[in-house]
């Protein structure tokens, strides 16, 4: 029964992609995917939300899931033949020149703003920049810097956002990607880290 219902839905799906002329649109998932590699190059590896050991499941549901798999794949296939390539879901580049200094320059930053973040005093911001959060927990002597190190921060982030987008050919992604981003950071945050949501400091 299930599977009737699945090759329903199929058919469907298919002879609905047949007749209408699907346009290029912000690939999200590939973005997401693409801030999670430079973020991890900026900041480090370390483990993402899902990324824990899975239990072990029974064999019934592994073979389920095989099957299911399959179906999915032959479905796939078929619509990659049905659709044009302009309808297909761009790629995310980041490996242009100005993206690897970006990333680059941003990374060797972190090394003296890591210990601000574990300590409170910056936070992530919720438009994907970082700020001062507690100015106070910053020694006299090291304010001019860190507010200087913040500032070439913000302004390499927007530089990023803004040469992702220019590198993939849409101007007009800038915002998304910024979005998608600032979504990200906060993602792949430390525990203990303070980041803004709904106007209010939230930690980790």
């Amino acid at each position: 029964m299930k599977l009737f219902k699945w090759l329903t839905g199929l058919v469907s799906g298919l002879m609905l992609v047949s007749c209408v002329t699907i346009n290029i649109y912000f690939p999200a998932a590939a973005a997401e995917k693409a801030a999670d590699r430079i973020i991890e190059d900026v900041w480090g590896p370390g483990t993402r939300p899902g990324e824990e050991l899975e239990s072990e499941s029974d064999p019934a549901q592994e073979q389920s899931s095989r099957i299911e798999a399959e179906h999915q794949t032959v479905a796939i296939r078929i619509l990659n033949w049905l659709v044009s390539p302009a309808a297909a879901q761009a790629d995310i580049n980041i490996n242009s020149p100005a993206i690897i200094e970006l990333k680059t320059d941003m990374k060797e930053r972190h090394n003296q703003l890591e210990p601000f973040y574990n300590s409170g005093a910056i936070g992530l911001t919720q438009d994907g920049l970082i700020t001062i959060r507690d100015a106070k927990s910053i020694p006299l002597k090291d304010r001019n810097r860190i507010n200087a190190l913040v500032t070439d921060e913000n302004k390499d982030r927007k530089a990023l956002y803004a040469e992702i987008a220019r590198a993939n050919g849409h101007p007009e992604w800038q915002d998304e990607i910024r979005q998608t981003f600032a979504k990200q950071w906060i993602s792949n945050a430390a525990k203990g880290w303070w980041y803004q949501q709904g106007g209010s400091w939230k930690q980790k």
